[in-house]
């Protein structure tokens, strides 16, 4: 018989080996995990009153074996679930909270954007013990965790620094017409520079298929929670003389609510997605900028917080292991 993802395979091959294997969990319903549900759950850490139990713990770990992570799968599990909670506290400290259709959309775009039927997605968790309700609370996690990151960024941003950026919305030497103003969001699937000639076609067939199932500005980083190394930027309001070269003739082209092709650059793979279009009265100036030079150093910043910021929710927390 014929695998029903055989073609699929040919284009995604680290999501292929996680369905080859669940495929094989499901086939052979493997006592382990097919007796996981029935085993007793008792706490297993406590942060900051928060509960973790063993088949969270169970959940999370079995979802790192599905995708043959190498390690201790129960311990990188149990720290993981620690991370989360700290994030999932300080989200409802800052009252951010991703509504549940939003979850259950991204669940069904993972699937459509891999080619699977919900159903047949739901039966491979839930086989394997990662189970769908332990997929959406790691899509939950990821999804919380970009606004958490985002708002904070934002935050630590210095309103009294005058953005770089100013000088290209007038000046002096331009002359005063009419412009086409564009709402950008900037997608960037990252590839180490060490490997970019290695992994750019498969990114690029990643960043393909993204673009194929692209829902809109306003769901892209749901679209992108459950992604490896992807980030999104906000561009802002952008005018067309701004966008740099390279860009301008595929933006142009790019229906709103829909993406640009991707291009391979320094960072990775990128595209540009339109999210709004206008016409506006502008001073067209003389010099111009590329304007997404800056994106790599936003990504390190980024980075950076993400960083300090979990090891400031982890200085902070109370962390009971029983």
């Amino acid at each position: 018989m014929q695998n029903p993802f055989q073609n699929f395979f040919r284009h995604n091959a680290g999501f292929a080996l996680f369905i080859a294997i669940a495929l094989s969990v499901v086939m052979q319903a493997s006592p382990p995990f097919a007796t996981l549900a029935q085993a007793a759950s008792k706490i297993a850490v406590i942060v900051n009153n928060i509960p973790i139990t063993t088949n969270d713990i169970s959940r999370r770990a079995a979802f790192f074996k599905l995708r043959r992570m190498k390690g201790n799968h129960r311990k990188m599990a149990r720290e993981e679930l620690i991370t989360e909670a700290l994030k999932m506290q300080e989200a409802r400290r800052r009252r951010i909270n991703i509504p549940q259709k939003e979850i259950d959309a991204a669940y069904l775009r993972f699937a459509k954007g891999n080619k699977i039927p919900a159903k047949v997605m739901s039966k491979i968790l839930n086989k394997s013990g990662v189970t769908v309700r332990g997929f959406k609370q790691f899509i939950r996690a990821n999804m919380t965790w970009q606004s958490l990151v985002a708002a904070r960024f934002r935050s630590e941003a210095s309103p009294q620094k005058k953005n770089p950026l100013d000088h290209l919305h007038g000046g002096k030497g331009g002359k005063t017409g009419n412009a086409t103003e564009y709402t950008l969001q900037q997608i960037v699937f990252v590839v180490p520079k060490a490997k970019l000639k290695i992994q750019s076609q498969a990114r690029i067939q990643e960043a393909n298929n993204f673009r194929a199932n692209y829902a809109g500005c306003q769901q892209a980083f749901a679209q992108a929670a459950s992604l490896k190394n992807v980030s999104i930027l906000k561009r802002g309001r952008i005018q067309a003389h701004e966008i740099p070269d390279r860009w301008r003739k595929e933006v142009e082209t790019t229906k709103p609510g829909k993406t640009t092709r991707p291009l391979k650059t320094e960072k990775g793979v990128e595209m540009l997605a339109v999210c709004h279009v206008r016409q506006v009265r502008s001073k067209i100036p003389v010099n111009k900028a590329d304007i997404f030079a800056s994106a790599g150093g936003a990504q390190k910043n980024a980075s950076a917080l993400e960083k300090r910021y979990i090891a400031e929710l982890r200085k902070r927390a109370v962390i009971k292991n029983r």
